[in-house]
């Protein structure tokens, strides 16, 4: 009984090891970091940040996390060259980011799972010509200051350009039409 008992616990660990592991950011997945994590990252080693603003009812946010950002030469990609958050935009946690408090004065713990208020770090840095959709992949530069939120869903081979912009640092010398055009998928 003992021995069985001892059977039983090892699969366990090697059926759901894997998968606690990915939800935890690591072995496999985006190595993702909370926005004080990634400050701090940034400080001792530079360099640009990808941060998905999604919420918690939206479905393309979902499909974001599912099917984008598990693709391994993405992940792979990411890892290497951005420090990766994801920032639930309806959030009631305060945020403080490059000295600056932020909140969300209209969060209403009773609605947690559905829509909600939008946060002001959410408005500070996802907003697009004055208007807020998720899922946002908000990227920024080194020193944090952000460089574009583009909004929508979007496929591995969708994102790739961009990623490769941001993360290269050819948005310093070439404009994004430009660097579009001429650009070879590997993905």
């Amino acid at each position: 009984m003992e021995r069985m008992r001892h059977f039983i616990i090892a699969l366990l660990v090697l059926i759901a090891g894997p998968v606690l592991a990915q939800d935890h950011g690591s072995k496999g997945g985006i190595n993702w970091l909370s926005i004080a994590e990634m400050q701090q990252a940034v400080k001792k080693a530079p360099r640009p940040v990808i941060m998905d603003v999604y919420t918690e009812w939206c479905g393309p946010c979902k499909m974001l996390a599912a099917k984008t950002f598990t693709d391994p030469k993405l992940v792979e990609y990411v890892n290497k060259n951005f420090y990766a958050v994801k920032f639930n935009a309806e959030s009631g946690d305060p945020v403080e980011f490059k000295g600056q408090k932020f909140e969300n004065p209209q969060y209403d713990p009773a609605r947690v799972s559905g829509r909600n208020g939008t946060h002001q770090f959410t408005q500070a840095i996802a907003n697009v010509n004055g208007r807020i959709a998720y899922p946002t992949i908000v990227y920024l530069d080194k020193d944090l200051n952000v460089l574009a939120p583009v909004q929508g869903y979007m496929t591995p081979q969708q994102i790739e350009p961009i990623l490769k912009y941001f993360g290269g640092n050819t948005y310093k010398t070439v404009e994004y039409p430009a660097y579009q055009t001429s650009f070879k998928g590997e993905w």
